[in-house]
């Protein structure tokens, strides 16, 4: 798979997962047979990450996420994402995703920031 194939997937998969909160049918569609999560609060495996991001659509309805920065080496898809959790924080993310060589998403990493009040920053240029 090319890179650009590779960020393709990764972009239509986050989005169908969060944004429109499907996220059965975006493992259907993206992910393959084994799914290794390193976010310590959600489990692995596909069937995890299906009732992990269903429970996320009930308790944040219009969760919405925007791909600020979309990256690719080999294997490899960073998203830098700004995420918006009605009732909660905002969020800074990094996602690292790992393709199979099926061109399947197999493995995910993540890191996230509130974001800070801009008044309580200490420069001008913002988390993106």
């Amino acid at each position: 798979m090319t890179a650009e194939t590779n960020k393709a997937a990764v972009t239509a998969f986050y989005d169908l997962m969060f944004n429109q909160c499907q996220p059965a049918e975006a493992v259907r569609r993206y992910v393959g047979s084994s799914y290794t999560q390193h976010n310590p609060v959600v489990a692995d495996g596909q069937n995890a990450f299906i009732e992990y991001f269903e429970r996320m659509a009930r308790e944040y309805p219009g969760k919405r996420v925007e791909f600020r920065r979309v990256l690719a080496d080999g294997d490899f898809v960073v998203l830098h994402c700004y995420q918006h959790w009605p009732g909660d924080h905002d969020y800074a993310g990094i996602d690292i995703f790992r393709f199979d060589d099926n061109g399947k998403i197999v493995e995910h990493w993540d890191v996230l920031q509130v974001l800070p009040d801009p008044a309580d920053a200490k420069n001008d240029n913002g988390m993106f």
